[in-house]
């Protein structure tokens, strides 16, 4: 994203949450300068990974409270950097790659908080959808990007219980909680017109 000032438009700060000159319309996100991880306790530290592959689009109104997302996630992509944790994570005992092989998200609303936005949508994983609320903040919008496109761009965070979508591999073991329960998904996301 360009660094120049007077071409990245952000959040005023006056107003919390409006998507300042981001022009309505749709976009794609750009996996290439996109990251979507994951961050879940292991014993006494944690473990932090990603997906390499993944794809979405985000359609903004408006009426910024009318945008909507929907993306998908291919999780046989994940990457911890550790090979052999990776094939364990793409088992049945975890995501069930073979099965199931994307975890999807799509928007049911958009309001505007104090400090940004609450993204409401339904996450897919193993063929089990429930009700997520993603924290967002509008990082700007660049009508110039990297070679004379326009780019916005968001981060996001929420966390999910993983035994809620039939993922309990690990949860207890003999009464000590190997793998924690709670999964953070964080977003740092850059999309251009699609």
């Amino acid at each position: 994203m360009s660094t120049t000032t007077s071409a990245l438009i952000g959040t005023t700060g006056a107003t919390p949450g409006v998507l300042d000159g981001a022009p309505a319309g749709t976009w794609q996100i750009d996996p290439a300068h996109s990251t979507v991880g994951f961050s879940v306790r292991h014993l006494i530290s944690r473990v932090r990974g990603r997906f390499d592959e993944f794809a979405g689009q985000l359609t903004l109104a408006e009426d910024p409270a009318a945008s909507s997302v929907r993306a998908e996630i291919a999780v046989a992509s994940v990457h911890t950097g550790n090979p052999i944790r990776d094939e364990h994570l793409r088992t049945g005992d975890f995501f069930d790659a073979e099965q199931h092989p994307t975890m999807s998200f799509t928007s049911t609303g958009l309001r505007p908080t104090a400090a940004g936005w609450e993204l409401a949508g339904d996450l897919t994983l193993r063929g089990t959808t429930r009700p997520v609320r993603i924290t967002l903040e509008f990082l700007g919008f660049d009508p110039t990007g990297l070679m004379g496109e326009p780019r916005v761009g968001f981060a996001g965070r929420t966390v999910i219980r993983r035994s809620e979508f039939g993922v309990s591999f690990g949860l207890a073991d003999g009464g000590k909680i190997v793998i924690g329960d709670e999964v953070e998904i964080i977003l740092e996301l850059q999309a251009v017109p699609a």
